[in-house]
């Protein structure tokens, strides 16, 4: 495992892209900073950090032979290996917020980025961008569903530690999974869903609606039971699940 460690970043995700784009990297390179002045999240969210924390890092892989329309497997893998990760550290109450937020009891603790290079039918590569919220203590009130391993379990963790197993543990899963796993490597992550079959609100642009999530489509939409038992589609922007805080 090759890693580049910085002291500051805009953002890890754009400077991998940027090396890439620019020289060879080795398959799994990870660029790690102790803080981002510009990290990024889902739909152009920000990711705030306390300098010297948390965990904020990117991994590039390569990727042989992973058609376009398996990019959904993709975050699937992905997001199970850290989630896995986590909860083998003993968070309680762990969950999968769609498509690829990590909660302990019903906080969020770490948020992923999929950065996908294309080409014809074909993925060529990834850059997965991972933020896990480790040491860090106190969050701001706009943060009050952001929560930290050591705040729940009360102890400092190992960040290197916790780096190195979530990246171990992805490239062997990357490179022994196989279209016959797909199936499998799904329900895995349905299984861990946040609210999976559970009447929950949501909004769109239309306004907050009551539903249940029943599924995830081909391409990775929600797949969402309305009150009248017809079942809508909705990607990453067009909707939200507005969560409660037990």
């Amino acid at each position: 495992m090759y890693i580049i460690k910085l002291d500051a970043i805009g953002s890890t995700n754009s400077f991998l892209k940027d090396l890439v784009s620019n020289s060879v990297v080795e398959n799994y390179t990870v660029v790690t900073a102790e803080y981002q002045t510009n990290g990024r999240g889902q739909m152009g969210t920000t990711w705030e950090s306390e300098p010297g924390k948390n965990l904020m890092f990117s991994v590039f892989v390569e990727l042989l032979d992973w058609k376009l329309v398996d990019a959904v497997n993709l975050n699937y893998i992905v997001t199970l290996v850290v989630f896995t990760a986590l909860k083998n550290l003993g968070l309680p109450r762990m969950s999968i917020k769609w498509p690829n937020d990590i909660l302990s009891d019903n906080k969020k603790i770490c948020g992923i980025l999929l950065e996908n290079s294309v080409n014809s039918e074909f993925l060529k590569s990834t850059i997965i961008g991972i933020g896990v919220n480790v040491n860090q203590e106190f969050f701001s009130e706009d943060l009050s569903l952001a929560n930290s391993i050591k705040r729940i379990l009360g102890v400092d963790q190992d960040r290197m530690g916790i780096l190195q197993n979530i990246v171990s543990n992805l490239k062997e899963e990357v490179e022994l999974c196989s279209k016959d796993s797909f199936i499998d490597i799904k329900e895995r992550y349905l299984k861990s869903l946040y609210k999976y079959f559970m009447p929950s609100m949501f909004e769109s642009a239309e306004g907050v609606f009551m539903g249940k999530i029943v599924g995830i489509n081909s391409i990775g939409n929600l797949e969402i039971e309305m009150e009248d038992e017809s079942v809508r589609h909705f990607g990453l922007k067009e909707v939200k699940m507005l969560r409660e805080v037990h």
